[in-house]
């Protein structure tokens, strides 16, 4: 039965088309929080000690929201979860600008904690991608809606100026503007997947699983036990050291910017080469991921981060080159250390247990971002932009050795993977 397989590749094909406008549209959205968040808490709570509060916030927010995304589409499928997960995100972007019009504070702290939601849903899309895609094109098929939300994440920090515009003739203030936008992007993602995304791509490889007799593999739609080894242990610690750092950093940019004179456009600029470094080279972090292993890959990430410290730690503080610079390579070395944790985790865990697996995994790495994101505001307040940056990198080094220490202890290999919906249907 041939036949069905040009269905699968049709249907595959159409995700990977939604999925990639929905992510454009989404980035934007992303880049929002990145680029203004600790800008506008320093404004309303008049203290660069909270300012990497928003970061913790919408991170902690990001983790609720993974757990939930992933239930519910558990449930209803992937355009239920993806959709609903960017509305609620939607409904946190404009909270925030409410806030920030009415100076409310706990409005803020809540609406932030609510705007994490499209964070987890824009980082959740990437497993859609994989759904239908035969295990051979599974990871191009992931890095195109990685690839996807660099577009919107690079645009949208570079309209901080004009949103800002349009936000004081609204009477908001000027760092409420990206968030109309985010608003606008987040809900225009989850309309386009919510009307677009048929047939759902979970439900469909469900459907097929499922009436593929014969196949001595288990269900899709049984309960997984959760399958913790050394090499999960390992792929966990080097995406959380990896997030923890890049968080860190980041976070209190712009506002090592802003204290030195750059205003928000050149600020939305450092941010925008940032997210791109992120997202743009996830086929590059793939390609040396197969090539060379992912723990090769991930002592490269450590090596690119701490780089990323330093060149940040010693840039001039008028130079923006210097400071997009060390941004690029701080996006540069997470995406190293996502694509290889990633593929360390997969690979150690068999399929019944690995969609739980990676959702506590997940949920790990937003808890390291918060921590990150709170911890890096007061170690600024009380030292300097360049020794949180130079203790980023140092941190990140620790990923050198836990690969020798991990990579020692006895661990289970992952059972040998169930076939893809294109798989079975070429067997029939």
């Amino acid at each position: 039965m041939n036949t069905i397989t040009p269905d699968i590749d049709a249907a595959q094909r159409r995700t990977l088309r939604v999925l990639v406008a929905a992510q454009i549209l989404s980035g934007a959205g992303l880049a929002a929080g990145i680029t203004v968040g600790a800008l506008l808490a320093q404004d309303m709570l008049d203290s660069t000690g909270l300012a990497g509060l928003p970061s913790a916030l919408f991170t902690i927010g990001s983790a609720a929201a993974a757990a939930t995304v992933g239930r519910l589409s558990q449930r209803l499928g992937r355009r239920a979860g993806l959709a609903s997960g960017y509305a609620v995100g939607a409904l946190g972007s404009l909270g925030v600008v409410a806030a920030a019009a009415l100076d409310n504070i706990p409005l803020l702290f809540i609406a932030l904690f609510v705007y994490g939601a499209g964070t987890a849903t824009n980082l959740q899309a990437r497993y859609a991608g994989a759904d239908l895609a035969a295990p051979a094109h599974r990871g191009r098929a992931v890095s195109t809606v990685l690839v996807a939300t660099t577009v919107g994440a690079v645009i949208g920090p570079n309209l901080v100026t004009v949103l800002g515009d349009l936000a004081e003739a609204m009477s908001i203030p000027r760092l409420a503007g990206p968030f109309m936008l985010a608003a606008l992007a987040y809900g225009a993602a989850g309309l386009v997947l919510w009307v677009l995304l048929r047939p759902d791509p979970l439900i469909l490889a469900r459907t097929l699983a499922d009436d593929t007799e014969g196949d001595d593999v288990p269900s899709l739609t049984s309960a997984p036990t959760s399958m913790w080894n050394s090499a999960v242990a390992l792929g966990t610690t080097i995406m959380v050291l990896s997030q923890l750092v890049m968080v860190a950093i980041m976070t209190m940019t712009p506002i090592h910017m802003q204290h030195h004179g750059h205003g928000v456009g050149a600020t939305g600029i450092v941010i925008a080469v940032h997210v791109a470094a992120m997202y743009l080279p996830s086929p590059l972090s793939g390609f040396l991921v197969d090539r060379f292993g992912p723990r090769i890959v991930a002592v490269a990430s450590a090596v690119t981060l701490l780089a990323a410290g330093i060149t940040a730690a010693v840039a001039p503080t008028d130079s923006v080159f210097s400071l997009a610079l060390a941004l690029g390579l701080l996006g540069l070395g997470w995406s190293f250390g996502l694509v290889s944790g990633t593929t360390i985790i997969t690979g150690a865990v068999p399929l019944s247990a690995r969609a739980k697996t990676q959702g506590t995994v997940d949920v790990s790495i937003a808890i390291a971002g918060a921590g990150g994101g709170l911890a890096s505001g007061f170690m600024m307040a009380s030292t300097s932009y360049a020794a949180l940056a130079i203790a980023g990198g140092a941190i990140a080094l620790a990923i050198i050795p836990a690969i020798a220490f991990f990579t020692r202890l006895p661990t289970h290999s992952a059972r040998s993977e169930s076939p893809s919906p294109t798989a079975k249907a070429d067997r029939s």
